[in-house]
């Protein structure tokens, strides 16, 4: 058996449960699609952020739209490494630039679902130097968190992005396998798979942050927060110290350079220098305020009886999103993970625009599914079973019925 076969293997599973889930809410999408006269694919593939991904593979930067009230939307707030996988798959593929993007999609969302799976398993499996459990999880082995964690995401209620050509799929899969290689002491893959994710959506700085954090934490000697196991899963093959040492530093050289790379073409191409890209994304209204505009967004919705349950539904969305952090907080996540999924969090919660788009922004915010996933692991397989399965029905139906309607902006 090969290095990667077992691991494959102990992923299968949740790989296979993942599969289930995504070709449910496809086909789903597709009676529904015709039953009103649309199109499941160009819902896929050519809509919203999926024509200006498609737009920079096929004509490259410099596209940009006026609108009436002066406001610029240009290509450049796209980061570039969807469009090159697109324009990629288009040079060896008969596929177009948009369905290479679907395909670069379907098959990040596999290499995202096997990430998150190999991140639980390590986190809720781990033993410390002694060969015991790190932490008594009371019936939630590691694998078997693991495969609840991934079904978790893939029956997010807008888990159907994961299937479009958009950019979260492949973001999730780069930040899942970063931060898998930071807490196992890998740290040039660390460091090489945050420089990708850097290249891929702004929230990048969210995988740069957590694998300096570890690094940090791994020079000092220090332990994670998640009791006294270190970040290394095995001490006893792990490089030697000073080899460690020069791989981990290289990898955190490595790690910032994507995001910081473009940010700053960005800047030289605009001739408005580094903060260039603060400018283009306000030409998109949008920015990063502290969620004060999110907050006045809620507040307004009380203004009547009908939308005011949607306002009460926003505070208890956000409410969950707080309580499940905290909640991986008192369950000792390792502090990369903790740092990576406060980030991510924060930074869709505090944009100052596309309220209905937070849902999306959080999806790769991953590990907040680990308390939720521990719970399913503690149930009978039966019951957790029906639990999965009903949620996966809903999110295909919702995810079916809101594409065909105002969809993810």
């Amino acid at each position: 058996m090969t290095d990667l076969e077992a691991p494959l293997r102990r992923a299968a599973p949740a790989l296979l449960g993942y599969a289930a889930v995504r070709a449910l809410g496809l086909v789903v999408l597709a009676v529904w699609s015709a039953a009103r006269g649309k199109s499941a694919h160009t819902l896929l593939t050519a809509r919203w952020d999926a024509l200006w991904y498609t737009r920079v593979a096929d004509l490259g930067y410099g596209y940009e739209v006026r609108l009436p009230n002066g406001d610029v939307h240009s290509n450049l707030a796209f980061f570039p490494l969807l469009p090159w996988l697109e324009r990629f798959m288009h040079a060896v593929s008969p596929l177009s630039y948009a369905d290479g993007g679907l395909a670069v999609s379907l098959l990040a969302s596999l290499a995202a679902a096997w990430g998150i799976f190999a991140v639980a398993e390590h986190v809720y499996g781990r033993r410390n130097q002694e060969g015991r459990e790190a932490r008594p999880w009371k019936g939630g082995g590691g694998r078997r968190v693991g495969v609840y964690a991934v079904l978790l995401w893939a029956v997010l209620p807008v888990g159907i992005v994961q299937s479009m050509a958009y950019s979260e799929s492949l973001f999730t899969a780069l930040a899942a396998w970063s931060l898998y290689a930071a807490l196992t002491g890998r740290w040039l893959t660390a460091g090489t798979l945050a420089l990708l994710a850097g290249l891929t959506r702004p929230v990048g700085l969210a995988v740069v942050a957590a694998v300096w954090v570890a690094g940090i934490v791994s020079f000092m000697g220090a332990t994670s927060l998640a009791g006294r196991s270190s970040f290394v899963r095995d001490r006893s093959t792990a490089p030697a110290p000073g080899a460690r040492k020069w791989r981990c530093a290289l990898g955190l050289m490595l790690a910032p350079l994507g995001a910081a790379g473009y940010v700053l073409w960005v800047g030289h191409r605009t001739g408005k220098g580094p903060l260039g890209y603060l400018d283009v994304q306000a030409g998109w209204r949008n920015g990063f305020d502290g969620g004060a505009a999110f907050a006045r967004f809620v507040g307004d919705k009380f203004t009547s009886f009908p939308s005011a349950l949607a306002g009460v539904g926003l505070i208890v969305g956000v409410g969950l999103v707080v309580w499940l952090y905290l909640v991986g907080v008192r369950q000792g996540q390792p502090l990369p993970l903790l740092v990576y999924t406060g980030v991510v969090t924060a930074l869709a919660l505090c944009a100052s625009s596309y309220f209905g788009s937070k849902p999306r922004l959080l999806m790769p915010a991953f590990p907040l599914l680990f308390p939720l996933a521990l719970a399913l692991a503690r149930l009978r397989t039966s019951r957790s079973a029906w639990v999965v399965g009903g949620v996966a029905v809903a999110s295909a139906v919702y995810g079916a019925f809101w594409l065909n309607g105002t969809g993810p902006p």
